[in-house]
């Protein structure tokens, strides 16, 4: 007898969908068993998932009288019906039938097939690194975007657009074992602020005697190797929230792509942008991750405006504070929406916070136990990201607290607890006095 077994190879599948896996056998013997296996630990470990036996089985049965001389065409199928990552990998068929010649001779073959699972990505992500950030208007600073994308199986194809058309990056290399997958490479090492190149150089370079300043076209990057370049602008034209520096080429991009495995099967990938932020020509410029993977018949996105924050909107609690209340001074939002996060500091104006610090950094201002020296102070906040900075100032108001006694000691600064002591210190001599 002989026996041949093979199983129908089987294309990519996406998560939930129904396979079915074929195992077909040819033989001219009679059947004994069949027995289906999932593989695992790179084959060292083999779960049973199916077994017909033909001795308990009476599906076979009119087998006995088959008596032709020809080959026995049999499929054995097994049925998923909703995939799962976990069922990614290899099935083996294991056919077993009778010799022709002898009932106890068992006649072995097997076929293998691998399943392979897709998943879609389920979650896509565009932020910011290095955020909150200060804004320059004297140094060039580079910037960063990061997107993260999860939940896909095989690692999805990420790529960045910007206002709809797709950016031309250079490629940067992995980063080392041990680094950080998506922190940006420092491409920017010198300061390209002319304002503070000494006075004596930029007077030498008016006489003619040197020029500070390179005329020659300025680079495409920013990478080491390369020469920075400075225009010189006229102070009249330099808005306050614009840089001193101008970049008269298009921005160069860098782009890394990242990716790594998680327990659940699937991939995490990081793909970051980088390049150096012209806050005149990226404010409001529009920034999308779009993602394309076997599994998705269209692509997958995720898009943000880079914006610099504009009037900031402020409330104070309690809206009517007295000598001894907590308030607090809070940033609710903006006039818009802001990309990325601003950072936020609080000074006095003229003078050092409540606690003797000269700013506090965070959305939130608390001044504790508020004594009525702070009456008519005015507190700044600046907020700022990389793309423009706004201040935005509030004055406090103290009104008096009928809970807390005043009298003529109070207008030195004594405390009302001292008053009360003097108050029984008073009357005690009175009586004593009275009593003599």
């Amino acid at each position: 007898a002989y026996l041949t077994v093979s199983i129908e190879p089987l294309p990519p599948v996406v998560v939930g969908d129904a396979v079915t896996l074929k195992c077909n056998f040819k033989t001219d013997g009679k059947m004994r068993e069949i027995v289906w296996y999932r593989v695992t630990d790179g084959g060292t470990i083999k779960q049973k998932i199916f077994t017909f036996d033909a001795m308990f089985s009476t599906n076979f049965s009119q087998m006995e009288n088959y008596r032709k001389r020809e080959d026995l065409v049999y499929q054995s199928t097994v049925r998923l019906p909703e995939v799962r990552i976990s069922d990614n990998g290899p099935y083996e068929c294991h056919v077993g039938i009778y010799d022709r010649a002898t009932r106890e001779k068992v006649v072995l073959a097997s076929g293998n097939v691998f399943l392979n699972v897709m998943a879609p990505p389920t979650s896509i992500s565009v932020l910011a690194a290095d955020t909150p950030a200060p804004f320059s208007r004297y140094q060039a600073q580079n910037f960063t975007l990061v997107c993260v994308v999860s939940g896909g199986k095989p690692a999805p194809l990420v790529y960045f657009k910007r206002d709809g058309e797709p950016i031309e990056a250079t490629p940067l290399p992995e980063p080392p074992a041990g680094a950080s997958s998506w922190a940006p490479r420092n491409l920017l090492h010198r300061d390209l602020d002319d304002t503070k190149v000494p006075k004596s150089l930029a007077a030498e370079g008016e006489l003619g005697m040197g020029n500070p300043f390179p005329t020659a076209d300025p680079p495409r990057g920013l990478a080491a190797e390369r020469d920075s370049v400075t225009e010189s602008i006229p102070e009249t034209v330099v808005s306050r929230e614009f840089p001193r520096w101008v970049h008269m080429a298009e921005p160069i991009y860098y782009f890394r792509h990242t990716h790594a495995p998680v327990s659940d099967g699937t991939v995490e990938a990081r793909a970051t942008l980088t390049w150096t932020l012209n806050p005149q020509i990226d404010n409001e410029a529009l920034f999308s991750c779009e993602v394309k993977h076997p599994a998705l018949s269209m692509p997958m996105q995720s898009e943000v405006t880079l914006v610099a924050p504009k009037g900031p909107k402020i409330t104070m609690t309690p809206t009517r504070a007295r000598v001894g209340d907590t308030v607090r001074i809070l940033v609710q939002g903006f006039q818009n929406e802001v990309f990325p996060e601003p950072l936020f500091t609080w000074t006095r104006v003229g003078s050092r916070l409540l606690d003797g610090s000269a700013e506090h950094d965070g959305k939130e201002l608390v001044l504790e136990r508020v004594p009525a020296e702070l009456n008519g102070s005015m507190y700044r906040c600046t907020a700022q990201n990389p793309l423009g900075s706004t201040d935005t100032h509030t004055r406090l108001i103290v009104f008096e607290n009928p809970n807390i006694p005043r009298g003529p000691e109070d207008s030195n600064g004594s405390l009302p607890g001292h008053r009360g002591f003097r108050f029984v210190l008073a009357l005690t001599l009175t009586v004593i006095l009275e009593l003599t």
